[in-house]
């Protein structure tokens, strides 16, 4: 059976922040700590090693295969910043038209610094990942 690498664990995640080499990089990585913390109402939780969650949720899939993921997330990685958001919600693309400098994966959101983007449409994405996935997923 397929066992899911990145599980909610009990990992400090300022100390995961103070470990973030840039110092530009941990002063986003704080700021964003404090947009989905208050955004989502979810104390953030670390989920592997390097993705900071808020909330969770358990899907299944048709075929079978299931598990939990956070309602919303952050990984402040190297080379960019990943956002991570609900996917296949049609909302996500229309809030993306006006969020600012960014390029985006199949589930991901990249950008580079916090500068680069609109911290309002942001908090409506957050509200919109965790709005669609509730939705989406009620009962799991």
């Amino acid at each position: 059976m397929y066992e899911l690498k990145t599980k909610e664990n009990d990992c400090s995640v300022l100390e995961f922040i103070e470990m973030l080499d840039h110092p530009k990089k941990r002063e986003d990585a704080y700021k964003l700590l404090d947009i989905f913390t208050e955004t989502t109402g979810y104390k953030a939780k670390m989920w592997g090693p390097s993705i900071i969650g808020f909330g969770s949720y358990h899907y299944k899939y048709e075929s079978g295969h299931e598990g939990d993921a956070p309602l919303a997330a952050f990984s402040p990685r190297k080379a960019k910043i990943s956002l991570y958001f609900a996917t296949g919600d049609t909302k996500r693309e229309e809030l993306l038209k006006n969020f600012g400098k960014h390029t985006t994966g199949k589930a991901c959101v990249y950008i580079n610094k916090i500068a680069d983007i609109d911290t309002e449409v942001l908090k409506a994405l957050i509200n919109q990942s965790v709005a669609f996935l509730k939705e989406t997923y009620p009962n799991e």
